[in-house]
């Protein structure tokens, strides 16, 4: 990776880090004593980072992501197991969703780069493997398995608007 991939890796890793905890936290819906909806963007550093990244790199780089969040939100390590769970699964993902003409492995896998459709296949894709890990994880038991599901589905409904108008807005090329 070049110094500017890295730059550009990191100020997205604040940023997203920052947005989520103080701006993302305050949000959620609910209903019968139960909150049903989170909002989730952070995965997106997670998502973003070049293909060529080593997953061991991908790995670490996502569990201090998630430890981070797991602070401020008080989740002993549930952010971190989920976040590094995506980082594991993300380059069968990638693989699944692999071009007839491959990858370049420079570049980052983003809407600019490979396409909105594509994008918008690989970010759901990822963030419902992610949003289903944490939900199972924080209720750690089949037999809240309805819970699960709402919460992963709105959950996923929320986040997914969020993460592609962030992607839209800010139109990350690498």
């Amino acid at each position: 990776m070049n110094s500017s991939i890295i730059v550009i890796s990191a100020v997205r890793f604040v940023i997203l880090l920052l947005f989520q905890v103080f701006i993302l936290k305050s949000i959620s819906l609910g209903w019968q004593g139960n909150i049903y909806m989170h909002i989730i963007v952070f995965p997106l550093f997670i998502f973003l980072l070049p293909i060529r990244t080593p997953r061991a790199v991908v790995m670490l780089l996502a569990f201090a992501l998630g430890l981070a969040v797991d602070v401020f939100y008080d989740s002993p390590g549930l952010h971190a197991g989920a976040s590094v769970f995506s980082a594991f699964v993300r380059p069968i993902v990638i693989k699944l969703l692999e071009p007839r003409e491959g990858y370049n492995v420079n570049h980052s896998p983003t809407k600019a780069r490979l396409g909105f459709s594509w994008f918008w296949r690989y970010a759901a894709i990822m963030l419902l493997l992610h949003l289903g890990f944490y939900f199972s994880m924080l209720e750690f038991s089949p037999v809240f398995i309805a819970d699960i599901l709402l919460k992963t589905t709105f959950s996923f409904i929320a986040s997914y608007a969020f993460m592609l108008m962030i992607v839209f807005v800010f139109n990350p090329l690498d």
